[in-house]
């Protein structure tokens, strides 16, 4: 029985993979329907990209085998054929159409805001990120605003990920419309989560927008993705999505400290 129950958390774990893993070469598990947009558009491009590739080298290993100097003593005067350049400059323009409209539809998908019910600043920092949470306002006029720093090595806990820890994570609802506006106060910056399929520019002086809705609870973890100095890599970005209960709790805690 104990047997049954490790290969059920194994599984578990394997297909809700919101984290890097060693000698990871795929996309980690989806939460957002963008990611799963960019995740399917991705498998439609391979589809495209294997056939091609199967096809001209093919074309390759058949021109070397059949046009070889021993099989072709006298080379052919043949210099153009009309129907044949049809087909290889139609041919290549259909399969870029093809691809151009789930790409288009994407885009837009990705840079359009649903009317969302929480705004949320990130600001970034060298080397750390900032939240605010504008929406919430205590007695005194003020928003609920964190720090989120880099856990140490030495300091983390059984079960945490090297590098990618922070002290404050930054707490949304799931099955919500978020909108993130990114900015940095000091030099460039980018805030990118791969399971929520988000990557916005952070720059001073600008600000940036970008939305989420994230279908599924979870721990989700991204790091600054611009190289913004000797510490760059010690900037991770963690999102823990709960439901609307555990989130509500979450702000009154905030504003009881």
């Amino acid at each position: 029985m104990k047997f049954f129950i490790l290969i059920f958390f194994c599984f578990v774990n394997k297909c809700l993979c919101d984290s890097p893993e060693p000698w990871q070469l795929g996309f980690q598990d989806s939460a957002t329907p963008i990611m799963e947009g960019i995740i399917n558009l991705h498998h439609d491009l391979m589809f495209f990209i294997c056939v091609i590739s199967i096809f001209v080298t093919w074309m390759l290993i058949r021109t070397l085998w059949l046009f070889e100097n021993s099989q072709n003593q006298i080379s052919s005067n043949v210099t153009h054929g009309i129907l044949i350049e049809i087909i290889w400059t139609t041919t290549p323009a259909l399969i870029l159409i093809i691809i151009a409209i789930p790409s288009f539809s994407l885009l837009y998908a990705m840079d359009e805001i649903v009317s969302p019910t929480i705004t949320i600043k990130a600001l970034g920092h060298q080397w750390y990120w900032s939240y605010e949470y504008s929406d919430y306002i205590d007695e005194n006029y003020e928003s609920i605003n964190f720090d989120s720093y880099m856990i140490p090595e030495e300091d983390l806990l059984k079960g945490q990920l090297r590098l990618l820890e922070v002290d404050n994570r930054m707490v949304v609802p799931i099955q919500t419309h978020i909108r993130i506006i990114v900015s940095a106060a000091d030099v460039l910056h980018s805030w990118a989560i791969p399971s929520l399929g988000i990557k916005c520019d952070a720059i001073p002086g600008r600000l940036n927008q970008a939305s989420l809705f994230i279908k599924r609870e979870g721990l989700y973890y991204g790091q600054c993705s611009e190289i913004c100095g000797i510490n760059h890599g010690f900037m991770p970005i963690v999102i823990e999505a709960t439901n609307l209960k555990n989130y509500i709790n979450w702000l009154a805690s905030k504003f009881n400290n």
